[in-house]
């Protein structure tokens, strides 16, 4: 299967011709990252996970294009688009098993990482792709009863510290850690996380590997 890597937490999965799309938010190339996709998959309602301004738009011209979310935020998607659109929202249950065009995935969690005790808190689902591909979403929730191959790493966040995405990264155990949610990230800031991420990865047993926006991998 291929992966594309867009900004931030968008990434792109395309196997035996079908394509789904995890996270199109205001930070990514949302319209490349839709272009021929079957299905839309978001682990939670932020919009540098989901840019409603420029996904509803395509979704509702797109008679093919699926969503998938979280309960709470598909009935909210449902409410904001027309009748003969909301059939095509579908909702997502943590601690569930489903395949989307021919793809198969497994949700996890339930809850967003906490930012700030006056922030409330959101639901968020990461979510287990192929059965080896691993999107955690605003979380660091460690998958229950498996390790996945490819972990896609959230290495900076407001609801995160260095010390704890090296934890997050050490205890999910892949072979390969790809780097999400990094948009907020300079180029003095981000040589310093990734040496980090490199080195505590080597010794655990996990090859980092920096992906640019557009870079393609086989996962």
């Amino acid at each position: 299967m291929k992966m594309t890597k867009y900004s931030h937490s968008c990434v792109r999965f395309e196997k035996d011709g079908a394509v789904l799309v995890l996270d199109p938010g205001n930070f990514s190339e949302v319209e490349e990252a839709l272009e021929g996709a079957a299905a839309i998959l978001v682990t939670h309602e932020h919009a540098d996970h989901l840019d409603r301004p420029r996904v509803l738009p395509i979704l509702s011209r797109r008679e093919e294009l699926q969503l998938y979310a979280p309960a709470p935020l598909a009935a909210s998607l449902r409410e904001a688009v027309e009748e003969p659109v909301r059939g095509r929202i579908h909702d997502v249950q943590p601690d569930t098993a489903f395949e989307i065009a021919g793809i198969g995935v497994r949700s996890f969690g339930g809850q967003h990482a906490l930012i700030h005790p006056l922030i409330p808190m959101v639901g968020n689902l990461a979510y287990l792709i192929e059965g080896r591909i691993y999107h955690p979403g605003d979380s660091f929730v460690v998958p229950n009863g498996l390790t996945a191959a490819t972990l896609l790493l959230p290495i900076h966040a407001p609801w995160s510290k260095v010390g704890e995405v090296i934890d997050f990264l050490i205890s999910c155990g892949a072979d390969t850690a790809y780097p999400i949610h990094d948009a907020l990230l300079n180029g003095n800031g981000r040589p310093i996380v990734e040496k980090h991420l490199e080195r505590f990865g080597k010794m655990y047993g996990t090859q980092y590997v920096r992906l640019a926006p557009g870079d393609v991998v086989d996962v």
